[in-house]
């Protein structure tokens, strides 16, 4: 492979996993039909998950995973060879606990980062998707880098369309839910404590999520290999996608109630509604 070869298939890499992602982008933001969110704050709450919360997650995990890892080689007792990076428990440890509860908070410091942007419910978890989307995007390009450079350019772009449905989604639902329940304790009259509920609900998310992604590992680990494993893992993954595909719609209708209030709150104060015609939404906020 030469560098001009090389080149474009990363640009072709990047644009399969970019142009999904600006999609959703884009149907999260139509969602809220009062006051839609600026394009500046989405991108920049985007390029926070992207560039921030999903390295420095990798970097917090690679730490944690190596800490465990000395540990247990200097105590190899049985009950902590969960902490072992190296080990199927281990594994699955990283992905099932690990990962989510990190994961799921550095993607919700972005949304505690844009708080300021925050004038109704709906911009919770409009914002919340947003950097949600922008983990997803980079993840799954780096995930789609390693099977290009395991399998060609092929395996980089099958693998990116998967995730595109699945995992890419499942973080933009997850953190939205986190943004949601953070936009009722700031400007919906809850209580603080709805912020920590809803923190420990997108965890279980993402938990859920990646068990079920898992299920092909597992029943691997348990010498389960022959068809009724093959077909029990593709049934898990079909159930994963689903399952992100369910969240991903109901966020976009959560974001569309949650905007309801302030849209019936306009119409209130508009002078003989019954008889005008409506007048147009405002512009979106700069």
């Amino acid at each position: 492979m030469n560098l001009v070869t090389g080149l474009l298939d990363l640009f072709i890499l990047v644009l399969v996993a970019l142009l999904p992602t600006v999609v959703y982008l884009e149907m999260v933001r139509g969602s809220e039909r009062y006051r839609t969110e600026a394009w500046g704050a989405i991108l920049g709450a985007f390029a926070y998950g992207a560039f921030f919360a999903t390295l420095v997650a990798g970097i917090l995990e690679g730490v944690l995973v190596g800490v465990g890892t000395s540990f247990t080689q200097a105590y190899p007792a049985p009950e902590f060879s969960f902490l072992n990076g190296n080990s199927s428990a281990g594994l699955f440890f990283l992905v099932l606990v690990i990962a989510p509860f990190i994961e799921e908070a550095l993607k919700a410091s972005g949304v505690v980062y844009y708080r300021n942007r925050i004038q109704s419910v709906a911009d919770g978890p409009v914002l919340g998707a947003s950097v949600g989307l922008g983990f997803g995007f980079l993840e799954t390009l780096l995930y789609g880098l390693g099977a290009f450079l395991v399998g060609g350019l092929a395996a980089g772009i099958l693998l990116i369309l998967v995730r595109s449905i699945s995992s890419v989604l499942l973080h933009a639902s997850s953190t939205a839910v986190f943004g949601y329940g953070y936009a009722e304790s700031r400007v919906g009259g809850s209580g603080r404590s709805v912020t920590g509920r809803y923190y420990l609900a997108a965890v279980g998310m993402h938990s859920g999520f990646n068990a079920l992604a898992s299920v092909g590992s597992i029943l691997l680990v348990l010498g389960v290999s022959n068809t009724i494993g093959a077909v029990g893992s593709d049934l898990a993954l079909v159930a994963a996608i689903a399952f992100a595909v369910l969240a991903f719609s109901y966020i976009r209708h959560l974001i569309t109630e949650s905007d309801f209030p302030a849209l019936r709150g306009a119409a209130r104060f508009r002078p003989n509604a019954s008889t005008k015609p409506a007048r147009p939404s405002p512009p979106a906020r700069r």
